[in-house]
């Protein structure tokens, strides 16, 4: 049973130190945690966390991939996927970005990509269903619903993108990014 407990222990221990930005202490830690029990992806995200912030990326890659072997989650999509695309690979990452909303449509790191890759590669209107879903889930999240405004707008469906900027004003009547976009979309 300690095997368990170790790992249980170390993995909190990494991921409060990857949180506090000490990045050495966090290795270890995760490092640990894979050593004494390892058949779990999330010291393998931790480790793939610490390399991307120092840069790291094939590093973080290769620490992707070993989660992804283990479980595919939607964290290990969208860490392959980021890196792919810090590399270019557009077509490649927004298939993986969806696979990962797909698993969790509640992921703020795919759903952000694929506004970015949705505009890049002209694909606008494949993301707005997934900006939907996602409101559906959290509808006060007006981050997303801003972004839904801007891409209903980019699709010359400038009524539906009004009705989303005037929930946000509902909600938030000092919105002044919400309010700037309206007044854009009324001339």
């Amino acid at each position: 049973m300690s095997g368990h407990l170790d790992y249980e222990i170390n993995k909190e221990l990494g991921e409060c130190y990857l949180f506090m930005g000490e990045l050495d202490k966090a290795e270890e830690y995760y490092k640990k945690a894979v050593s004494s029990n390892g058949i779990h992806p999330d010291p393998y995200i931790g480790l793939a966390t610490v390399a991307v912030q120092r840069g790291e990326l094939a590093s973080a890659m290769t620490m992707y991939e070993k989660a992804h072997k283990i479980e595919p989650t939607d964290k290990s999509l969208s860490g392959i996927a980021l890196i792919r695309m810090e590399n270019g690979e557009q077509e490649n990452a927004y298939s993986m970005f969806v696979e990962a909303i797909k698993m969790n449509p509640e992921n703020m790191v795919a759903l952000f990509s694929l506004i970015r890759l949705g505009h890049e590669l002209e694909r606008v209107n494949e993301i707005i269903p997934f900006l939907k879903g996602y409101l559906e889930i959290d509808p006060a999240k007006h981050e997303v619903r801003y972004s839904l405004a801007g891409c209903l707008a980019c699709v010359e469906q400038k009524d539906a993108a009004r009705e989303q900027l005037e929930k946000i004003l509902e909600m938030d009547p000092e919105n002044e990014a919400a309010k700037e976009m309206l007044e854009h979309l009324q001339t």
